[in-house]
């Protein structure tokens, strides 16, 4: 046969198994397979994951690609284990419409690190005034099934309920960012009292909770799906759960940077930890940790959002929001949720691949490693450990708040559809 040959992976975390590959599919799960006209990979006490996939990535092309493209984004994010990602709508042009969704389509297909698969916008320009080509853009060759105007939230009740309502001819989301625009005019980190002691104007948790209680009222009224992105406090935990308990069709993500870090990083006044949500206190770290364990929380998704230099290295009041994620975040995973004994391996594999695949209707993606599945594959090493560094990275930018920091694992290998994204040259070898 041709192809791979991955030696000595454990699957999931647990059996220790040999996998091949051939003609970007799995060909054969077993013991002592085969490897003739193959490439050997040495997996030993690396874990096998299927494909990651990113709910919320900011790529940023077009219009902004001194800060990131399709193709520097979506090597960051083959670099991190991902072999898709949903590409946010707020570009230069908005993705509003069926040609500029396609045109980022288009240019992850050419880059061929990993699937890009486009979000569209809820509102035209994502001004929210009115809706935007919703059903062109579903049609469109991109398939969208998400909509979102991240970075701004759907406030006006009647355009949510009939964003809601037109999605469901063809089984699309609304991803809100949960934000209510009155209660955060202004707003520049978590309201608390840190946020008195340091005189920034503050956040307050009931903004994202307020906008959360109205919208799974509204697609329990209409009958719709509902994914809340970056959900960050307790009371949004418990909103969500409540939902679910009703049987509303609600789904929601946590951010990586929200189950490790708090609100105390700001004292430092450095614009690397201003984010939208911003950074919670640690009661609220320790929500979100508690409800993605227990599936109320659906999916971790990274919210990428790489800044030029000029836009971060700045005071803090006029310093951009956002911080780096794809090539961290199954590091913060395992340290936080796996090695705390929170969650396995194989639920790993559903909070980051599965299930974001299922909530973005993505069928060729987020499958198990099963044989006749697209080989779309991470090897990842967790007793590895490694210093962040910010240089260190495909990004075209450097905003990455774990800069300094110790973290757990290191994706060794990643492969889509058998073609390998990112492999280590000494794990392969050519069998003769």
């Amino acid at each position: 046969m041709t192809g791979f040959v991955i030696r000595n992976a454990r699957l999931l975390g647990e059996d220790v198994v040999d996998i091949a590959i051939d003609n970007g599919v799995i060909a054969a799960i077993g013991a002592g397979l085969d490897a003739s006209d193959a490439t050997e990979i040495a997996a030993d006490d690396l874990i096998a994951l299927p494909g990651l996939v990113d709910l919320h990535t900011h790529v940023r092309e077009p219009g902004r690609e001194d800060a990131e493209t399709v193709l520097t984004g979506s090597r960051a994010a083959a670099r991190g284990g991902f072999t898709c990602v949903h590409a946010m709508a707020n570009t230069d042009p908005v993705a509003d419409t069926a040609g500029v969704v396609e045109q980022v389509w288009r240019l992850g297909r050419e880059g061929g690190y990993c699937d890009v698969q486009p979000v569209g916008a809820v509102t035209v320009g994502l001004g929210g005034d009115r809706l935007a080509e919703l059903g062109a853009m579903a049609d469109s060759a991109a398939g969208v099934r998400v909509f979102s105007d991240d970075g701004k939230c759907v406030s006006d009740a009647v355009l949510m309920r009939r964003a809601l309502e037109y999605v469901k001819a063809f089984d699309g989301v609304i991803a809100q960012h949960a934000q209510e625009p009155r209660l955060t005019e202004n707003a520049q980190m978590n309201e608390g009292p840190l946020s008195g002691e340091l005189g920034l104007t503050g956040w307050p948790a009931v903004a994202e909770e307020a906008i959360i209680a109205r919208d799974v009222l509204l697609a329990e009224h209409v009958g719709s799906r509902l994914h809340v992105c970056h959900l960050s406090t307790r009371g949004s935990v418990e909103l969500l759960r409540w939902a679910k308990s009703r049987g509303i069709n609600v789904t929601a993500e946590v951010t990586p940077h929200h189950l490790l870090l708090t609100d105390e990083l700001v004292r430092s006044y450095d614009p690397i930890y201003k984010v939208n949500p911003p950074l919670r206190s640690a009661d609220d770290v320790a929500a979100v940790r508690e409800g993605l364990a227990d599936g109320t929380i659906d999916i971790v998704a990274t919210d990428h959002a790489p800044h030029p230099m000029e836009d971060k290295e700045c005071e803090w009041s006029a310093a951009a929001f956002g911080m780096l994620g794809l090539e961290t975040a199954l590091s913060v995973v395992q340290q936080t949720m796996v090695d705390t004994g929170s969650l396995s391996w194989a639920q790993v594999a559903e909070k980051m691949s599965a299930n974001p695949a299922a909530i973005g209707r993505v069928g060729n993606q987020g499958r198990p490693l099963a044989v006749g599945e697209p080989a779309n594959i991470v090897l990842y090493d967790p007793a590895a450990t490694r210093v962040v560094k910010a240089v260190d990275t495909a990004s075209l930018s450097r905003n990455n708040p774990y800069a300094g920091l110790t973290l757990p694992g290191n994706v060794v290998a990643t492969f889509l559809r058998g073609i390998p994204t990112v492999l280590n040259s000494e794990l392969a070898k050519a069998s003769v």
